[in-house]
């Protein structure tokens, strides 16, 4: 007897029935892949001639990694604004100030229109700090024009930030080498 959990399915999802002119897409949770995840589907923009923006909330100018090379390759608008991890910070006082300027960086892409994907990577941390007050970020988001789209990523999406996305993905770690003590890997995690 078939197990009904690993059957085929037998019958289509049902239909989509309008087109929206954009999205709000979160990429959330406490597994590993939400910027990857973010990062293929600016590839797929590219690939359909969209002009897109990164901000990145905690990686600063300081980190080398792939995706960001290959992206300015591509002819992606990058913005690496952070001040990298709250740890490792000197004066926390100066890396909320960092990440209220890439906010605004941030915001001024997004309204101005010029971009059809916009990325603001990491941007729950600084929401969930207090740090970027989250109504402002559901404000520029709901008024931004019709046609740009946004993906945020980062752990612990606000409820309000959520709640305003068409699409919410939950990335779950069920296993990660890190946690095995491994040392992230150029070419897989940066």
């Amino acid at each position: 007897m078939t197990d009904p959990v690993h059957e085929p399915p037998t019958e289509p999802p049902p239909p989509a029935t309008r087109r929206a002119p954009s999205l709000i897409i979160v990429n959330t949770g406490d597994g590993k892949g939400k910027s990857t995840a973010a990062f293929g589907t600016m590839l797929r923009a590219l690939a359909r001639g969209w002009k897109v923006a990164v901000v990145q909330f905690l990686k600063s100018g300081d980190w080398k990694v792939g995706e960001e090379k290959i992206a300015r390759q591509l002819g992606v608008d990058w913005f690496a604004l952070g001040d990298g991890f709250t740890w490792e910070s000197e004066d926390i006082d100066e890396s909320q100030a960092i990440a209220m300027e890439a906010w605004r960086k941030a915001s001024e892409v997004i309204a101005d229109g010029e971009h059809h994907l916009v990325i603001l990577d990491e941007i729950t941390y600084p929401m969930n700090w207090g740090w970027i007050p989250t109504s402002e970020v559901v404000a520029a988001l709901e008024g931004r024009p019709e046609h740009v789209n946004v993906i945020c990523t980062g752990r612990d999406a606000p409820e309000e930030l959520v709640a305003i996305a068409h699409t919410v993905t939950e990335m779950r770690n069920v296993k990660h080498a890190y946690d095995q003590g491994i040392m992230a890997k150029r070419g897989i995690d940066y």
